[in-house]
């Protein structure tokens, strides 16, 4: 008689293992896989046994502990999940898995962990629930560790980037999609947990894609792992069918009604550019304070510097007789929770689409909708990653709508027409259908997720789409030509950036310009600021007369961003900057993108301690000699742009790196001299392009 086999299927193991911790049952099958290949352990069985059987006890006395320690557990009878409570608990019981479809503000979020932890889950290992972002996972785990008294950061903790307030006595745990995607790197079994909840699952960013992936490969292997996927009402047969036909339950979620009050006529010319939706979401604000006696106000912005205006203007009005709060992803721990402390006062809450989703908010009788957010995307004639504001889709405007209908009746004001709601996607697309895949492909070898070409996503990319994602990895020097991650590779992972952006990044901090390749690539990466109005394009090329450099677009893009923001000193006002972006004929939202996006790439090189002592303090350009400045800025663009660099041939002809021919973008200061894109048309839109030395 041979070691007893891990997946021995007779009943007193069985039995055994139901009773022991997640953990423990998962090391005890590797220690006898191992000890299966080892030919002196088959002459041990007793030692071996009995080995076994004080494991055993001893987890078994582990779970018997955190059971008793398991407190009484009630439900809100006014919350619609709770009227499902028999249903869900039922479900869970049976199955592995479980799709739980709900309107946000049904009470999912807050009440699924507790159903799990009342059920007896979380005694053999911990209710994990994972949350799009930090604010949500903040602010879930405070209210379940409330309705549940216990202590926050024992019992019930919360795990985000660069803060970990969770322990080994936690019952329930929150975090972030990306921090239990970057525990698999060191624990691929998820031997944490015996219970996951994949909350607001339909937003498909690329880490639910992942985890998704990785627990329909993990299953089988962890018959003992309960999963719930929680997702609005949109599209659960996909997440049903990619686990088994897993059933799905739906929970409704206004309480109610809601009357939705569109815009009469059509957006001008003028908002459909983005110009005016900040000052009519004010003026809306002030109209409701006015004419509606209680109830607080949600207004939904795209950007940050949205939120940042929108307050300004409000706070100005004198007849706005309200506590003005602004809610964003970046926004401080503590003036978060600010929002769900009461103060007394009535309230205009000014939030991103960090509002749609997990957070119920109290108190909110009117949403505000721009029906505006700033989505990721990617372009393949740059190779950079975009950060555009687009209009929403349906679904996201009914997420919206339904943060009001709550307490009473609401109101939902959509700063746009029916017609244009009709005209729109249903949804929003996955990310890993907008993204470059490289980026993809760089996180999957960092996170040891196996293969793309193989792994189980919900929708797969297309494979020409993989290959050029390799394809562009090795150019990089991301890949070696075994397509194995190089120390280049493992850097570029590091830098939640696109790797194009990274790679120029991190050459720039050898070249000693990384500032100036920070605002470089911050500018490629939204739209060209530069307006040229066909009534006013003579002047409008005199004005933008006084930015050019004469041999590089990219330095071009530096002098309108000095001329923007570079007196750090001294920095123009909001009023003062919109003014003289206006005069010199430059798009002012555009403007602002820039400096987010700017702000972005700042921060996450700061934030990393690999990187913390970078020099992102000054631009080099005033103490560097200026062909070595140049030089410098231009070999930290080649660098991620390679296959982008060309030729000159006849005739405003050029040859890329691949062998393609192109003609160089007219509005360019490098016109009939050196390509740096490979636009396919001679109607492609704006390109940049610098004079290139080819020892660089």
């Amino acid at each position: 008689m041979g070691v007893p086999s891990p997946r021995s299927t007779d009943a007193s193991w069985i039995q055994q293992w139901d009773q022991c911790m997640s953990d423990d049952v998962v090391a005890m099958r590797e220690w006898l896989d191992a000890l299966r290949q080892d030919p002196q352990a088959a002459k041990d069985q007793e030692v071996i046994a009995r080995s076994l059987n004080q494991r055993i006890a001893q987890s078994m006395r582990r779970v018997e502990k955190r059971r008793e320690q398991i407190p009484a557990v009630s439900f809100p009878a006014h919350l619609p999940v709770s009227n499902r409570l028999e249903d869900i608990t039922e479900a869970i019981s049976k199955h592995q898995v479980i799709v739980l479809s709900g309107e946000t503000g049904s009470g999912k979020s807050t009440q699924l962990p507790k159903m799990c932890l009342a059920m007896g889950r979380g005694a053999r290992g911990k209710i994990g629930c994972t949350q799009p972002r930090r604010v949500a996972a903040q602010s879930l785990s405070r209210r379940v560790a409330e309705e549940l008294e216990l202590t926050w950061g024992k019992e019930v903790g919360c795990k985000i980037r660069f803060q970990d307030h969770s322990s080994s006595d936690s019952f329930i745990k929150f975090m972030t999609d990306g921090m239990l995607l970057a525990e698999l790197q060191h624990d691929a079994m998820l031997r944490e947990y015996d219970t996951l909840i994949i909350d607001e699952a339909h937003e498909r960013s690329l880490n639910i894609d992942f985890i998704l992936g990785h627990l329909r490969q993990l299953l089988p292997e962890r018959p003992d792992l309960k999963v719930v996927i929680t997702s609005a009402t949109i599209d659960t047969a996909a997440f049903s069918e990619a686990f088994g036909h897993a059933p799905v339950l739906e929970v409704s979620g206004q309480l109610f009604p809601v009357e939705v009050i569109y815009q009469p006529e059509e957006p001008s010319s003028d908002s459909k550019e983005g110009v005016s939706y900040v000052s009519s979401a004010v003026e809306t604000v002030v109209h409701i304070l006015q004419s509606q006696p209680r109830g607080d106000v949600l207004v939904f912005m795209p950007t940050e510097g949205d939120i940042r205006e929108t307050h300004q203007a409000l706070e100005m009005k004198k007849r706005v007789n309200a506590e003005v709060l602004p809610l964003f992803g970046r926004l401080a721990g503590e003036d978060q929770q600010r929002i769900f402390q009461p103060s007394g006062k009535r309230r205009v809450i000014v939030s991103t689409n960090i509002a749609e989703t997990s957070l119920t908010l109290p108190g909110i009788r009117f949403v505000v909708d721009t029906g505006l957010a700033r989505v990721s995307r990617y372009s393949p004639s740059t190779h950079t990653r975009r950060l555009p504001v687009e209009p929403i889709a349906q679904s996201n405007a009914n997420q919206r709508k339904g943060r009001c209908g709550r307490v009473q009746e609401g109101v939902c004001y959509r700063l746009y027409s029916e017609k244009d709601f009709d005209g729109r996607p249903l949804f929003l697309s996955p990310e890993i259908q907008r993204c470059n895949l490289a980026e993809v492909i760089l996180k999957m070898k960092a996170f040891s997720l196996g293969d793309m070409e193989t792994f189980p996503f919900i929708q797969p990319p297309k494979p020409v789409a993989i290959k050029s994602g390799y394809k562009l990895l090795r150019e990089l020097g991301a890949l070696d030509h075994e397509d194995n991650l190089t120390e280049m590779g493992e850097k570029l992972a590091r830098l939640p950036l696109d790797p194009t952006i990274g790679r120029m990044i991190l050459q720039s901090a050898e070249e000693g310009v990384l500032e100036e390749m920070i605002i470089i690539a911050a500018g490629m990466s939204i739209q060209d600021p530069r307006e040229r109005p066909g009534e006013a394009a003579a002047e409008a090329d005199l004005a933008h007369r006084a930015f050019l450099h004469p041999t590089s677009d990219f330095l071009t893009l530096h002098n309108i961003w000095k001329f923007c923001f570079g007196d750090s000193t001294n920095p123009m006002s909001q009023n003062k900057l919109k003014k003289q972006c206006h005069s010199h004929f430059i798009h002012y939202l555009r403007i602002r993108e820039w400096r987010d996006v700017y702000r972005q790439i700042k921060s996450v090189i700061k934030n990393d301690r690999q990187f913390s002592k970078w020099d992102v303090s000054s631009s080099k350009e005033a103490v560097m000699e200026k062909d070595r400045w140049y030089a410098a800025i231009h070999r930290s663009i080649v660098s991620g742009l390679l296959s982008q660099c060309a030729c000159s041939r006849e005739n405003n002809v050029y040859q890329t790196a691949a062998g393609r021919q192109t003609h160089m973008f007219p509005g360019s200061v490098m016109f009939k001299r050196v390509a740096r894109d490979a636009p396919k048309t001679k109607k492609s839109p704006r390109f940049h392009s610098g004079k290139q030395a080819p020892t660089w």
